[in-house]
C-alpha cells in the first residue's frame, strides 16, 4: 500500500472532475473508482445498493442509532432501510472499500472523503476541480437535458450537498485551497488538458 500512488479528486458539481479522474488514470495507467465504490462498499457490508445511491456524498440525517432488537429481522423493505439504518455505518463501509482500493493498487478516487480517509499515507496526492458557474450550467445542462435555471438550482443543491457532507465528515472546508495539494480551474484549462497537466505534476508530490 505504502509503493501504491492514490490520488483523490474533489470536484465542483459540473466541473469535469469525474472525466478529468477518468482521462487521468486512463493517461497514467492505473484504475479508476468513482460509482464503483458504492457497488463494493454494499457488497462488503451488506446494506442495500440503492441506499449508497440514495444518500451518496450527503451528510448524515441524524438518525444515529441502530433499530431495537425486535425490529432487527424486520428490515426487509427500502422503506425500513430508510427509516433506521444511520448513514455514518454507509461512510465507515465506504471508508474501508477506499482503503481496500488504496491498498490494491495505484489508483484515482473521486469525492467520497477519499483525501481525508486516506490522509497520512505518503503517496496520495489531493486535488480540487472547479471551474466557472456558467461553464458548469452548460456542462449539466446539456447532459441531464435540463434548462439553464434548473441546472444553475441543481448545482447549487449538489455542492451545497457535497460541502456538507465533506464537513460532516472531516471537520474541514470542501474547496478550500489550503486543504488540497493541487487546485485546477477546468474552465480554463478543459479536461483533456488539465488531465495532462495532473500527470505531470503529481510526481512531484510524491515521496
Amino acid at each position: 500500500m505504502a509503493d501504491n500512488l492514490v490520488i483523490c479528486v474533489a470536484r465542483q458539481f459540473g466541473s469535469g472532475g469525474h472525466e478529468i479522474g477518468k482521462q487521468l488514470a486512463t493517461a497514467m495507467g492505473i484504475a479508476f473508482y468513482d460509482k464503483e465504490l458504492l457497488k463494493a462498499a454494499a457488497d462488503k457490508s451488506g446494506i442495500l445498493e440503492e441506499l449508497f445511491e440514495k444518500n451518496d456524498e450527503k451528510p448524515a440525517s441524524g438518525l444515529l442509532h441502530t433499530p431495537p432488537m425486535e425490529m432487527a429481522g424486520k428490515m426487509s423493505s427500502y422503506a425500513d432501510y430508510m427509516a433506521y439504518l444511520p448513514n455514518d455505518q454507509m461512510q465507515n463501509a465506504l471508508a474501508e472499500v477506499i482503503h481496500d482500493a488504496a491498498r490494491e493498487s495505484s489508483c484515482v478516487i473521486i469525492g467520497r472523503c477519499a483525501d481525508y480517509v486516506l490522509r497520512g499515507l505518503p503517496n496520495m496526492v489531493s486535488v480540487f476541480i472547479h471551474a466557472p458557474t456558467e461553464e458548469r450550467i452548460k456542462r449539466i445542462a446539456k447532459k441531464h437535458n435540463l434548462d439553464e435555471d434548473r441546472a444553475r438550482s441543481l448545482i447549487r443543491k449538489t455542492d451545497r450537498s457535497r460541502a456538507n457532507y465533506y464537513s460532516y465528515y472531516t471537520d474541514r472546508d470542501w474547496g478550500r485551497a489550503d486543504n488540497y495539494d493541487l487546485v485546477l480551474d477546468a474552465g480554463r484549462l478543459g479536461t483533456e488538458k488539465a488531465a495532462l497537466l495532473l500527470k505531470e505534476a503529481i510526481p512531484q508530490f510524491i515521496v
